[in-house]
């Protein structure tokens, strides 16, 4: 190999790591705000009551049902009426969760698009695309 052969691959060794660092201490910056808001996704607790409040339901941040009330009103309704107050009251609180989730993800999510990608600086790297889906609420999708 020649002496300029080996100063060019120098040349992009040493622009390539210097990508690489500059994308590690962008990641390195965004750490701790990534750890508070997987903090505070975690405490995120939805409550929904249904129109006649004989059902009431809390979703955490993920929309999942974790606690689930049914008064001696809803015990009364027919096993249909009850499955459908049960399930429009379940609803109503995922969306909420979602609102909070999209909320508290939005500037993360914003600030890993204005980010190079792995992928921009080695085709054959892995990309981003799952974590900017899931700050994005789009998780199922990246897919």
């Amino acid at each position: 190999m020649d002496r300029w052969k080996r100063e060019g691959l120098r040349s992009a060794n040493s622009g390539l790591r210097n990508q690489i660092e500059h994308l590690l201490d962008a990641y390195e910056q965004q750490q701790p705000r990534l750890t508070e808001m997987f903090r505070q996704l975690e405490t995120v607790r939805v409550q929904a009551n249904s129109p006649d409040q004989s059902v009431e339901v809390v979703v955490d941040a993920s929309g999942v049902l974790t606690d689930l009330t049914l008064t001696a009103a809803a015990l009364r309704k027919a096993p249909d009426q009850l499955a459908r107050t049960i399930l429009d009251a379940v609803r109503e609180a995922v969306g909420q969760a979602r609102a909070q989730h999209e909320t508290l993800t939005a500037p993360v999510g914003t600030e890993l698009d204005d980010m190079p990608d792995l992928s921009d600086i080695a085709a054959e790297a892995p990309n981003l695309r799952e974590v900017r889906a899931f700050f994005r609420g789009e998780e199922d999708r990246a897919e």
